[in-house]
């Protein structure tokens, strides 16, 4: 019998629905550049399939927008210039910039590049907020960057110097999005990470169809059938999909082990590609990707 007044504990929660909906999340965003590699197969450019992308993602992330503000104080003139730079810097500009490089590059690389995501935003707080790097983070930061340099000579050898270039523009999207979650914490605390997230890929898909509007005919939207069902899978599947499941995660689990659990996106981003594009898998890419994983998890780990 419990003392009077004591109540019961209450079950411990079960953490394994966070992880699952964690696993689930990365390999569907991982999935994004297998799509993208499969459509480019059918003369589609960048700013085509982005544009298609973002119409099919429309719809669900004004739904999503909607039903996280249900009850929430309305948007002030401060929260839309916010949401609008966030919009921009953090899914129109680093996800056209990953668009346009993966016509260069493989998916395997632009997947290790991205994953250097939580050492680009690391660099910029301590430019931005002047924040002091540890020892121990800086040669987590090399172990990484090591990798990702091991993968980049492989790629310089089978691609020739284009490769140079997509790299490049894969790891500007990469500053371009470790910009919006720096400056998009504090706005995460006063909308909402689901709120904030239907609001900016809202504001980056009319940004994307603007563009479209802008350096293209409308005769371009005539392609090939399957870059439209790509699309779909892209906006659905791979896309908002991922967003809601890995927010979920974060919720039930914290972002921590979410984002250690995410370390399965680059793995099956390597083992989609050599099964569904026939991409190479060789020693130096099993290499850099145990560097670079390494190294993040490391940084996770000193942190």
């Amino acid at each position: 019998m419990n003392p009077a007044g004591v109540q019961p504990a209450a079950a411990a929660r079960p953490i394994w629905p966070g992880l699952l909906l964690a696993t689930v999340g990365a390999i569907a965003f991982s999935g994004k550049a297998i799509i993208v590699k499969l459509a480019y197969r059918h003369g589609v450019d960048a700013v085509t399939l982005i544009t298609y992308r973002m119409l099919f993602a429309l719809p669900l992330f004004l739904l999503l927008a909607w039903w996280a503000g249900r009850g929430k104080p309305a948007l002030t003139r401060r929260d839309g210039l916010v949401v609008l730079g966030l919009g921009f810097t953090g899914y129109y500009l680093a996800s056209f910039l990953d668009f346009a490089g993966l016509a260069y590059i493989s998916a395997s690389f632009e997947r290790l590049i991205l994953y250097l995501n939580p050492t680009l935003v690391l660099a910029l707080s301590v430019l931005v907020f002047k924040r002091r790097v540890t020892h121990r983070q800086l040669v987590s930061l090399g172990v990484s960057y090591c990798g990702v340099l091991l993968v980049f000579g492989h790629e310089l050898t089978l691609l020739g110097p284009h490769a140079a270039f997509g790299a490049a523009l894969v790891f500007a999207s990469a500053v371009s999005y470790a910009v919006y979650l720096v400056y998009g914490g504090e706005e995460v605390k006063r909308l909402g990470a689901l709120r904030l997230t239907g609001l900016a890929t809202t504001v980056a898909c009319f940004l994307c169809i603007a563009q479209f509007v802008l350096l293209r005919p409308m005769s371009a939207l005539a392609v090939a059938p399957d870059v439209i069902w790509l699309s779909v899978l892209n906006a659905t599947l791979c896309t908002f999909a991922p967003v809601v499941m890995v927010m979920m995660a974060i919720e039930r689990i914290g972002a921590t082990l979410a984002a250690q659990t995410g370390m399965v996106g680059p793995l099956s981003t390597i083992l989609m590609g050599v099964l569904i594009l026939g991409e190479p898998f060789t020693v130096w890419i099993a290499a850099g990707t145990v560097l670079v994983l390494a190294g993040i998890w490391l940084l996770a780990k000193w942190r």
